[in-house]
């Protein structure tokens, strides 16, 4: 009985040391199997200007390449996730932006902390895909060949 319990305890560990760390499971690459450039831009600013920035730099990196040569993703954590609530202005450019192939990752521990602050889960388009840690997706396709802008 002994051994046995000492052999179910030893593969726990085994298991637990193996497991992937939480933040690895980010959310997974775009399909884009022609694409020779990849882009993630981050957004952690609430500034109007720098949403705008943002924007069109996704837009002139679609002008300048052909959208399936190009894997654009915009992380918003922080004060950058009001480009992506229900109500921003700039909702129709966002939109169009994700028909043509640009995914925007909204992090979940900054809604998570406004819900929390505020008493109330704020409304976010739902084109957006919802990733649990921004800065941990970032990460993760850094490692994965993007190159990380910050406009």
């Amino acid at each position: 009985m002994m051994r046995l319990q000492l052999l179910t305890a030893m593969m726990l560990a085994l298991l637990a040391w193996a497991a992937p760390p939480a933040l690895a499971q980010q959310m997974p690459l775009q399909d884009k199997p022609f694409a020779e450039h990849k882009v993630v831009l981050q957004l952690s600013d609430g500034d109007a200007k720098k949403q705008a920035l943002v924007l069109s730099v996704a837009n002139n990196l679609l002008k300048a390449y052909d959208p399936d040569k190009i894997a654009i993703e915009v992380v918003v954590f922080g004060p950058g996730i009001d480009l992506l609530l229900a109500g921003n202005e700039r909702r129709k450019q966002v939109e169009s932006l994700i028909a043509q192939g640009v995914r925007f990752d909204i992090c979940l521990n900054t809604v998570d902390t406004i819900a929390r602050e505020t008493g109330k889960r704020p409304e976010f388009i739902q084109a957006a895909t919802p990733v649990q840690v921004g800065v941990g997706q970032i990460l993760f396709l850094a490692e994965n060949g993007y190159t990380v802008v910050r406009p």
